[in-house]
């Protein structure tokens, strides 16, 4: 399987040879997308076997993040990570969570089914769609530097999904933001 067009569009944003978590990893098609370019991976899923067969250089945790504790802490709180990468998954109580594990310079990779979704397949119900808006409404502590909300044909399904950095502390302020190329 191949990584997600709009993971590979952004990733230019993530720190070269950086850390990358892949939340809700599955197979590892984004794990081992970026393990093969140098980046430190981790990734996480209830069922990890299939992904480090995929990907032995990157490190997975298995865990039920919907229903155990977070298991990448630091001291208590999230772990931080160059990027953070989520597709084709939406679990709302772990969004702060995510967020949050975003290092200073990191970036945000998010893409998944939003509502509109059910009127083409599944996902279908609405505990697992985006309501328009709401990644910029989660992203809003984040620079966003791309955001799309609409349809696409192959596979037909409707689609919201962002790249939002975490500016350093004492960076260059929203109204005269740092340049991230396009």
């Amino acid at each position: 399987m191949t990584a997600s067009a709009w993971i590979v569009r952004w990733a230019h944003l993530v720190s070269p040879n950086g850390t990358v978590l892949d939340v809700a990893c599955g197979s590892g098609r984004h794990a081992q997308w970026f393990a093969e370019r140098g980046y430190q991976v981790t990734g996480v899923d209830r069922d990890t076997a299939q992904a480090q067969r995929a990907v032995p250089a990157a490190h997975f945790v298995c865990a039920d993040i919907e229903a155990q504790v977070w298991p990448l802490q630091d001291g208590g709180q999230p772990q931080p990570f160059d990027a953070v990468v989520v597709t084709n998954y939406l679990w709302r109580p772990l969004m702060e969570t995510l967020i949050s594990s975003v290092a200073e310079g990191g970036v945000l990779l998010y893409e998944t089914f939003t509502a509109g979704n059910e009127t083409v397949g599944r996902p279908s119900r609405p505990d697992f769609l985006l309501q328009p808006g709401e990644l910029l409404h989660h992203c809003r502590s984040l620079h966003v530097v791309a955001y799309e909300n609409g349809y696409l044909e192959t596979p037909p399904r409707f689609t919201q999904r962002i790249a939002a950095v975490r500016l350093p502390s004492g960076a260059a302020s929203p109204i005269h933001p740092r340049r991230h190329p396009l």
